[in-house]
């Protein structure tokens, strides 16, 4: 009987382990190349934040849904990455420890998820059309249009 008492309280003092060794909320750092870029965070229809400029870092609250960064610096091209939201690591000793109480806990409070903690987002240059191809689009409709009317 005794060991059935300790049992339960030793499951009892490990239920909500990651709420306890991981937190409800994780710092996110996002690095782009360039640097001094900025970067809107959202989740799930919902703004998160913005870092600006890049490097920088966000402390988000921990759920299920997965983030979306989304970087813009002027003369490069937009560049995005899902930051998916995975497992924590001391989930899995909750459930496997403590039971189902352990994993409640964690999952009501968002402790039981994780995302990357560094997001590196490379930008690309955005190539300016050429003076003279630029000049030549106008003429090219307006020769096509001319040989519809003929």
């Amino acid at each position: 009987m005794k060991r059935f008492i300790l049992l339960g309280l030793a499951a009892m003092a490990l239920a909500g382990c990651s709420t306890i060794v991981e937190g409800r909320s994780q710092r996110l750092s996002v690095n782009t190349n360039p640097s001094g870029a900025t970067c809107d965070l959202t989740r799930h229809g919902e703004n998160l934040g913005k870092i600006d400029p890049t490097p920088g870092s966000i402390t988000v609250e921990k759920t299920k849904y997965d983030i979306m960064v989304e970087c813009s610096k002027e003369g490069y091209q937009t560049s995005s990455y899902v930051n998916h939201s995975d497992v924590a690591g001391a989930t899995v000793g909750n459930i496997i420890l403590g039971g189902g109480i352990g994993w409640a806990i964690d999952s009501a409070t968002g402790s039981d998820n994780k995302y990357e903690a560094t997001v590196n987002l490379n930008l690309a240059k955005v190539d300016a059309p050429a003076p003279e191809a630029a000049n030549q689009q106008p003429s090219k409709i307006l020769d096509k249009a001319a040989a519809l009317t003929n």
